[in-house]
């Protein structure tokens, strides 16, 4: 009886939860952690662990698609990982090669118009990986409804120091002006792959740290991070919309505070020159939703009377 009690105000809260996601996250990138301490808990072995966490993987993907997220992002392999002992790491690989294969075969992938992407140093993973990131891609290279990235052999340091080294290098050839650097430029250099920034981050396992994961893309954002307790292997839905929420009240919060910058702003152009305070409001009004563009007239008609 207490089971079903359980069961069903999960499912309650799930629903809750569910009418609560809207206008959510565009991109969310995922840290799973706890794979091996799951294994621990269960008595088994970290290849185990690594395997129950490749079944919650698959899960989030559809959460994704049913709550209009465009872009995943999931640290799969970092290059730290590298240091793991010889048998993990070739389970590992194993594992990446079985997963990527089957995803790439998945009617749902084709039918959602996934394209899966590999970000990292992926030279550095042996062929057989290689190969079968390669495979994933071709498979889905024509498609642009979704966007799955898998983070193997990455390391948000290294991508930022390759990107500038490959840039000093054009700029000594004389093949980039240094005038011509820009964000844009960066954003190319950065592992050869077009990724939106990031919005949401959600890390598993209880620690409460990015470790190096997407610095440019996620740090320059400002992007929203939700550390929860669960391993990963335990992950849940309601997990996962805490995390959504988590995001949607940083959204709330920023918007505010956009609104409050705005309104202070055109006051004080007003306060010199009505005119061109008209023409502020007219720019920012384009970048703020209706109910902060309506207190921001309000507050420019408080100004002109009292001009007046």
């Amino acid at each position: 009886m207490k089971q079903w009690v359980r069961t069903q105000f999960a499912r309650a809260y799930e629903r809750l939860l569910m009418r609560e996601a809207e206008g959510g996250p565009d991109h969310v990138a995922i840290i799973q952690d706890g794979n091996r301490r799951y294994a621990r808990k269960q008595g088994a072995d970290a290849s185990e662990g690594h395997r129950a966490g490749a079944e919650t993987t698959q899960q989030v993907l559809s959460w994704c698609q049913d709550l209009g997220v465009e872009e995943l992002t999931l640290y799969a392999f970092s290059t730290e990982n590298f240091d793991r002992p010889p048998a993990e790491r070739e389970h590992l690989y194993d594992l990446f090669c079985e997963k990527l294969g089957e995803i790439a075969s998945n009617g749902k992938i084709h039918e959602n118009r996934v394209a899966i992407r590999a970000i990292g140093e992926v030279d550095r993973l042996p062929e057989r990986v290689r190969e079968a990131v390669a495979d994933a891609e071709a498979r889905t290279a024509g498609y642009d409804r979704f966007r799955l990235n898998v983070a193997l052999a990455y390391g948000g340091r290294n991508e930022l120091l390759r990107a500038a080294q490959d840039i000093l290098d054009d700029v000594d050839e004389t093949r980039l002006s240094p005038d011509d650097i820009d964000v844009s430029l960066v954003d190319e250099r950065l592992y050869g792959k077009e990724v939106r920034d990031v919005d949401l981050i959600i890390r598993t396992g209880g620690d409460e740290r990015t470790s190096n994961f997407l610095p440019w893309y996620a740090n320059g954002n400002e992007a929203a991070v939700y550390f929860c307790a669960p391993y990963w292997p335990e992950f849940s839905k309601v997990d996962f919309l805490r995390g959504i929420r988590t995001y949607e009240s940083r959204e709330a919060s920023w918007q505010r505070t956009r609104t409050e910058r705005a309104v202070a702003l055109v006051r004080a152009v007003a306060q010199v020159e009505v005119t061109d305070a008209r023409a502020v409001a007219g720019r920012l009004r384009e970048q703020l939703p209706g109910s902060a563009a309506d207190e921001m007239e309000e507050a420019l008609a408080t100004t002109e009377q009292g001009v007046d």
